[in-house]
């Protein structure tokens, strides 16, 4: 049976150096980061800027427009300053998202360490420009308005606790979903071989795997630019309580 583990391994492909005992390698993983990197500057860069938008022009301007709007429904218009960085993470993990559907290829977000990197990156940027823009006003954030002074110690306590669980909900979630996909296609990928291995009779058994690894194929689509979306979403809300910190 094909093991769908191997599919995650990160692979040395050259040495780049070795500092203090420590050997600095170009993987699978960071050619896969690069190639993302490359096409979304490709996509921005080579689009254009034609009166009459071309396909690439088109999809440039789509991606721009829907994430503009998504950063101005949740953080305002005062949000807009932070659309470079939301729309880098959206594009990032969108492509790379897509291109680990491409068989062969690697995912990036499948590593908890890359999406954990993402999260912390949005963690300690609303953590600094909240202190930055309120002051000590940022406290705020954890102290609700309208909650009664008897409980009001154990709320205090809930939301520092969940401000400082952000970063592992967010990285978890876009690393899970595409760490479990990917299995489950593997898995369901290696039935239909198994099982057309075994002459005529196999090849009638293995329609059904085959028709539910073309389904679970189309539903990794969705789940790659769904997973891309709600990082982006919540990385707006968590800019929006920088912003305004009072609830």
């Amino acid at each position: 049976m094909i093991d769908p583990i191997h599919q995650f391994n990160i692979d040395k492909i050259f040495t780049i150096a070795n500092i203090g005992g420590y050997e600095i390698a170009f993987t699978n993983s960071t050619a896969y980061m690069l190639l993302s990197v490359a096409l979304i500057s490709l996509l921005m860069l080579g689009a254009g800027r034609k009166l009459v938008p071309g396909r690439f022009q088109s999809l440039a301007e789509l991606s721009y427009e829907f994430v503009a709007n998504t950063v101005r429904s949740s953080a305002g218009a005062e949000g807009m300053k932070f659309f470079p960085l939301v729309f880098s993470l959206f594009m990032f993990i969108c492509v790379s998202n897509m291109i680990g559907i491409i068989p062969y290829t690697f995912t990036v977000s499948s590593h908890i360490i890359v999406t954990a990197a993402l999260a912390l990156l949005v963690f300690f940027t609303v953590l600094v420009y909240g202190f930055y823009k309120n002051g000590l006003k940022f406290f705020k954030l954890f102290v609700p308005s309208g909650i009664p002074v008897v409980i009001l110690p154990l709320v205090v306590l809930i939301e520092i606790i969940s401000f400082l669980s952000r970063p592992i909900s967010h990285s978890v979630r876009l690393f899970a979903n595409m760490l479990a996909g990917h299995i489950t296609l593997k898995v369901f990928a290696s039935f239909v071989t198994m099982l057309g291995a075994m002459g005529v009779a196999g090849w009638a058994g293995a329609v059904l795997p085959l028709s539910l690894t073309v389904a679970l194929t189309a539903l990794e689509l969705l789940v790659a630019f769904l997973q891309a979306y709600v990082f982006t979403i919540l990385t707006c809300i968590y800019i929006n309580d920088a912003i305004h910190p009072g609830h």
